[in-house]
């Protein structure tokens, strides 16, 4: 048992050690610089979507609603584009053949549900629809709606040809949730090219018996995103940056 605690010890001080380690890239904000948000919606945002019972502590606890508005706001008085990356299941995406575990709980909860494709009949207040605090910086010219995402990643939308076509090479990433599609997406941004920076307290994510995705999330952002941001740091960032 001896043996064992010290050999544990010595594998936590060395992983602690090559954390301390990892070099850290950094992220300017310039020109080039764009705010990707994954998934500002009700279902996952609101004490009345239908994840909140999973994710409610996580969004909590790291002020997340509040510190996505903060990313909206400076945004809009920097004229920084945003494109929101969202969510959105139709009724023949509830027909698919194939699922993966979160994928079938999502349609079994009805989560971003809408009606067609083509009408927003039943859309207004539902759980596919922004947060309403949202609402206001969404409809500003500054900011871009890609087409929906269909499992976690951009793999599926427009959001890696909206960038390019507008210009941007470098990306600040928050929304929700953290180990799915806001992992995902900066995953797929990196593998594409792109200079992608983690805003870690404006995401959260679900919190369950032996299962913490936030924490694992972070982890993965230090390891693979150029930089890891907190709100506060990145809106100084941006508001003393020189587009």
């Amino acid at each position: 048992m001896k043996n064992l605690v010290i050999t544990l010890t010595l594998i936590i001080s060395g992983l602690t050690s090559v954390y301390a380690q990892l070099p850290d890239p950094g992220f300017t904000v310039d020109q080039n610089t764009a705010i990707v948000i994954t998934d500002p919606q009700n279902d996952f945002l609101s004490p009345n979507g239908v994840t909140w019972g999973v994710v409610g502590e996580s969004v909590t606890a790291n002020n997340t609603v509040d510190n996505i508005e903060a990313l909206f706001k400076v945004a809009q008085q920097k004229n920084i584009t945003v494109f929101v990356s969202p969510h959105y299941y139709y009724p023949h995406d509830h027909t698919w053949k194939i699922e993966g575990a979160l994928e079938a709980l999502m349609h079994k909860i009805n989560m971003f549900d809408r009606k067609d494709a083509l009408s927003t009949e039943g859309f207004e207040g539902s759980g596919a629809d922004w947060l309403d605090k949202y609402k206001k910086y969404i409809k500003k010219d500054n900011v871009i709606v890609t087409s929906p995402h269909k499992v976690y990643g951009p793999e599926s939308n427009d959001l890696a040809l909206q960038l390019r076509k507008h210009g941007y090479s470098k990306v600040i990433l928050a929304g929700m949730s953290a180990n799915l599609c806001t992992e995902s997406h900066m995953r797929d941004l990196i593998e594409s090219g792109f200079d992608v920076a983690v805003v870690k307290d404006a995401t959260a994510g679900a919190i369950l018996p032996g299962l913490n995705a936030y924490e694992a999330a972070v982890v993965n952002f230090q390891m693979i995103a150029s930089h890891v941001f907190t709100t506060k740091d990145i809106v100084k960032e941006i508001s003393t940056s020189k587009q």
